[in-house]
């Protein structure tokens, strides 16, 4: 009877049932094949690689590099033509020396002002030394002219000139108004006379920088990506010349967020690399993403739409490498590896 039941055709069916049942409890992760290990192949070596670029426009005269070749911090990367930057610094070079020499001519003009303020100041003393004697000798003819001593001619010629020591009065403090006043509207001036020297000496400064701009460095140490730059050709600011990989290096595995569950900022990761014959380094989890990977794409999904079918997000986990290890130094930006990480070892 029970060979019967038991045919090789019953057995292979069962023998399938169990098997298909053991692949889907272990692609669902679900008892007996629950792990505290979340592994994915969904992850990067990722890099600071920074895009070369000049600020000004020229002729490219020389490029000292070759592409991949390591450069230090500041090395010289590519010279742009500088010879027109030169005559523009040399322009406001000679712009600033005149602007200070107005300076320079406006401070004199206040100290000459100022001494014909004391010129002006001197003959008012003057005129009212001879106002004071034409004064006297007008009472003295009044005088003389009551007791009729002299004539009215006289009395008339001292009033004369009284008048006359009146009005060289007037004059003299009305002149030393006119040098005060003078010297105000130097003083007024002054003001925008710094200003064309401060302009001035702007000038000379962005002249400066645009020549020093006329000269690429490496802004740190690093390889180079393919140069893409030549000499004698013409480049414009935001041109792509070359691009610098420093040496620094992490890992963004992209997990799915039914595998977040227990994970930490701390905790122990293996990274698996395919380009170094699968070898095996060490890492721990650094940080995590603000936001799945479909938050930061440019054409987001609409799931308020049509019909909406359920799918896993992926969150980015920031990995750092351990840098004792040797190997590590072989790692560049791109590389795909395999990340795994135990849930169950507590962070260090």
């Amino acid at each position: 009877m029970l060979k019967k039941i038991f045919t090789p055709a019953t057995i292979l069916i069962i023998l399938g049932a169990v098997l298909g049942t053991s692949l889907v409890l272990y692609a669902w992760r679900l008892p007996p094949f629950a792990s505290s290990v979340e592994m994915t192949d969904n992850a990067y070596v990722r890099g600071y690689v920074t895009t070369m670029s000049p600020q000004v426009s020229g002729y490219v005269v020389e490029v000292p590099v070759k592409d991949y070749e390591a450069v230090e911090k500041g090395q010289l990367l590519a010279r742009i033509d500088d010879r027109i930057y030169r005559q523009k610094l040399a322009q406001a070079e000679a712009a600033l020396a005149t602007q200070k020499a107005s300076l320079d001519n406006s401070r004199q003009q206040e100290n000459a002002a100022k001494a014909r303020i004391a010129s002006s100041e001197a003959a008012v003393d003057s005129a009212d030394a001879d106002l004071q004697q034409a004064q006297s000798q007008a009472d003295r003819q009044d005088s003389l002219i009551r007791s009729g001593v002299v004539t009215t001619s006289a009395q008339e010629v001292a009033h004369a000139a009284l008048d006359r020591a009146r009005a060289a009065m007037a004059q003299a403090r009305a002149a030393v108004e006119v040098s005060r006043q003078d010297l105000q509207t130097i003083i007024v001036n002054r003001g925008s006379l710094e200003a064309a020297v401060a302009n001035a000496e702007a000038s000379v400064e962005l002249a400066k920088i645009d020549l020093s701009n006329t000269e690429i460095h490496a802004p740190r140490e690093g390889k180079l990506g393919e140069v893409g730059v030549r000499v004698g050709q013409y480049v414009a600011a935001g041109t792509q010349l070359m691009a610098v990989v420093p040496p620094d290096v992490w890992i963004i595995a992209n997990f799915k967020e039914t595998q977040l569950a227990g994970m930490q900022v701390g905790q122990p990761v293996e990274i698996t690399v395919d380009a170094l014959d699968r070898h095996v380094l060490k890492g721990h989890v650094e940080r995590f993403s603000p936001a799945t990977g479909s938050e930061f794409s440019v054409i987001k999904a609409d799931n308020a739409s049509g019909n909406f079918v359920k799918i896993a997000q992926r969150v980015g986990v920031r990995v750092a490498i351990d840098t004792t290890q040797e190997a590590a130094a072989s790692l560049t930006p791109g590389m795909s590896v395999v990340v795994k990480i135990d849930k169950s070892l507590d962070p260090a």
